[in-house]
């Protein structure tokens, strides 16, 4: 590969996997990542890293051994609750198995650690990608321009990058979810670590949820099927926490009060965000110079697990394809071809879960999901 010009736009899971990559191969990238530092941003919560797409992107990434060192003990546990408190399903797990926990913030942090000084540029917010005779430019907020052999647009749901392959953008998915979080649970909140447990918690019913992973911090989504306006004009003050809570809480009068518990004790940090997604299947035709990774092609809701894994994988296959062919344009064209199925798959999968989860006579169609997936194991 002759190119040096590579640039990666964001920091998330899939452009630091990339330069990670690259870069245990001699091959330099830049990455222009908005924030001023990796604390800037709340990074979410739990991830589980699948053994047939994160895993492997990390060990081509050198550190498969660290994340497992890091991973969180019983994270594979579930639990699948109906509104009234009683509980259809409660599997233990192990930190071993096939999706191992990692908390979001400790995988980036891994991540920005391993690359070089100076390969992320922070503080670099790109407004804008245009094309030139010679390539693609990165216009960037300080109103520097940097010119480049390849753009990997891993900027998310409202990708700059995007723009120059594709007019389609993101639609609401009907669903808001609301984070709130309950931190040091041991110690502070025992009563609802002994119910969330340290895996994941699908409680749901009546086209609602309380949805998350527990542990000595739990980070929990309330799910709500609303409007995609509601958090702006439904009259909640969410810089308020005692509002917030109070307008939750009237969401839920007729929940079990150990569930409408974890929303009434939550810590002060509630953000509501509205759940994005492009169109399942989505694709655009193939650009000299640039491409996507991450959510920035296939954002999807996160109702299947799939986002942090595709954003990792996607990373580890496009440094793969550059590693392995002299040109960047056929690079991009063994990445894509590759990519565009497995993104639309679990999209539909995400979708799926989605209609699972947020459904009238929930938390049913969830456990006879999951117990068709037991039976398939078993067979």
């Amino acid at each position: 590969m002759k190119t040096t010009r590579i640039s990666i736009i964001g920091a998330g899971l899939s452009g630091l996997i990339c330069a990670r990559i690259l870069q245990l191969h001699g091959i330099p990238s830049t990455i222009y990542e908005r924030d001023a530092n990796v604390d800037a941003r709340q990074q979410g919560g739990s991830l589980d890293i699948h053994d047939d797409s994160g895993q492997i992107a990390l060990r081509e990434a050198g550190m498969y051994e660290a994340f497992v060192k890091r991973t969180h003990e019983g994270g594979e546990a579930m639990r699948v609750i109906d509104k009234h408190g009683t509980i259809f399903i409660d599997e233990t797990g192990s930190t071993t198995g096939a999706r191992p926990e990692i908390d979001r913030r400790v995988l980036r942090r891994m991540l920005v650690d391993s690359l070089d000084h100076g390969t992320i540029r922070w503080n670099s917010k790109v407004i804008a990608v245009r094309s030139t005779e010679s390539g693609h430019m990165l216009e960037l907020q300080d109103g520097s321009a940097v010119p480049s052999d390849l753009v990997v647009g891993a900027d998310g749901a409202w990708s700059k990058a995007r723009a120059i392959l594709t007019d389609v953008r993101p639609s609401y998915t009907g669903i808001t979810l609301v984070e709130i979080n309950l931190d040091q649970a041991g110690s502070k909140h025992p009563d609802a670590l002994a119910l969330v447990g340290r895996g994941a918690l699908f409680a749901a019913g009546d086209n609602k949820g309380i949805i998350g992973h527990g542990g000595d911090h739990i980070g929990l989504g309330i799910g709500l099927r609303v409007a995609e306006d509601w958090s702006a004009t439904s009259g909640i003050d969410w810089t308020n926490p005692s509002d917030a809570r109070a307008a939750l809480l009237r969401e839920f009068t007729d929940w079990a009060p150990e569930l409408t518990d974890l929303i009434a004790h939550s810590d002060d940090t509630i953000v509501p965000r509205p759940i994005y997604a492009l169109p399942v299947g989505h694709t655009w035709d193939r650009v000299p110079g640039i491409t996507l990774v991450g959510d920035a092609a296939h954002l999807m809701s996160p109702f299947a697990g799939e986002g942090a894994n595709l954003a990792l994988i996607d990373g580890a296959d496009l440094a793969r394809a550059i590693i392995a062919n002299d040109s960047i344009d056929d690079a991009i064209e063994e990445y894509e071809r590759a990519m565009f199925p497995r993104g639309a798959e679990s999209a539909f999968q995400s979708a799926f879960g989605l209609d699972l989860i947020f459904s009238a006579d929930a938390p049913a169609p969830i456990v006879s999901f999951f117990a068709g997936m037991s039976n398939e194991l078993v067979s």
